[in-house]
């Protein structure tokens, strides 16, 4: 919190003088428009949203140690998420000039569901809020990899919702499918689960390295599966089939985007990658009633509907 703190001081004193010497830059060694003025102005706006969260989060829990209302209180840090995330998808839009082409979205309208979302992209974490989450306002519970509690608002916000900080190493597999397991039991109607199958941003390294995993345990129909895929890495199927073993009435949704690929790390915003970019976003729901219930046959489906996606991505990217 410190960090963020001084970050956004540091960047509030610099922002002009930086501003005015990555435009010259921008001008004798030119790559996308404007791109080193739109990502220092990106760094700022990430900076103001972290700043002005924990300061929102900050009162909400002064508050709450007067009224001590948990409901209200809950209530409110959804509310707050709701806003960071589209703040932040906001600033993103406005910055780089970003296209959005939706489709399906009333997929995510009714009853409680189980979201599987392709990961490729440091900002892809905030599509399922923005396109599912926001415009129903509706609690999505994430399950997410435990480096993300390095960013502070989604460590003091994300812990006071219902989320789950997986630490994805061997030691820890049967505590987080424990924890997963428990975060969709209770589950009410009006809530969806949230998993990124992969695990991790699809980088070509990655793909590879999850294959070698998959071929030193998973049978050869589904590495050979793997292998075909072009576009996404191989869904890790722990969490998602742990969901539906607990909750078998769950509707599946799977979302899939584009456009959003040449951003896996910050120093790709540094490029423009993004800039004018065409976001496709894209949901479909399958009833429980249509999802099989046997383990192996489970693993068949997850693997079938990666494969569609894959397909999906190839055929939009095209």
């Amino acid at each position: 919190m410190p960090l963020v703190v001084v970050a956004w001081c540091a960047w509030t004193a610099l922002a002009v003088p930086a501003l005015l010497l990555v435009a010259v830059l921008d001008l004798v060694r030119p790559r996308k428009p404007w791109a080193r003025c739109r990502a220092v102005a990106a760094i700022g706006v990430l900076l103001t949203c972290e700043v002005l969260g924990l300061v929102a989060a900050l009162g909400l829990w002064a508050h709450h140690l007067i009224h001590r209302d948990r409901a209200r209180f809950v209530a409110a840090n959804a509310g707050l998420q709701r806003w960071w995330t589209g703040a932040i998808f906001a600033g993103a839009r406005r910055l780089y000039g970003l296209r959005i082409e939706p489709a399906g979205l009333e997929a995510g309208d009714a009853g409680a569901f189980l979201l599987l979302v392709r990961h490729c992209s440091v900002l892809d974490t905030v599509l399922a809020a923005v396109f599912v989450a926001n415009p129903r306002r509706r609690v999505l519970r994430y399950v997410l990899k435990r480096e993300l509690l390095w960013d502070p608002c989604l460590d003091v916000v994300g812990n006071r919702l219902a989320n789950v900080f997986v630490a994805r190493a061997p030691a820890r597999r049967d505590a987080d499918l424990a924890a997963i397991t428990a975060l969709a039991a209770d589950m009410p109607a009006d809530q969806g689960l949230l998993i990124y199958p992969e695990g991790s941003r699809a980088t070509p390294r990655k793909r590879a390295r999850a294959i070698e995993q998959l071929a030193a345990s998973g049978p050869a129909a589904l590495v050979a599966r793997a292998r075909a895929m072009q576009h996404v890495m191989p869904p890790r199927p722990g969490g998602v089939l742990a969901v539906m073993a607990a909750r078998p009435d769950l509707d599946v949704v799977v979302m899939g985007h584009t456009g959003l690929e040449g951003a896996t790390r910050l120093a790709d915003l540094w490029r423009g990658s993004l800039v004018g970019a065409t976001i496709r976003v894209s949901l479909r729901r399958y009833p429980a009633a249509a999802i099989p219930t046997a383990p192996d046959e489970r693993l068949q489906w997850l693997f079938d509907r990666w494969v569609e996606l894959d397909g999906w991505v190839g055929e939009v990217a095209a």
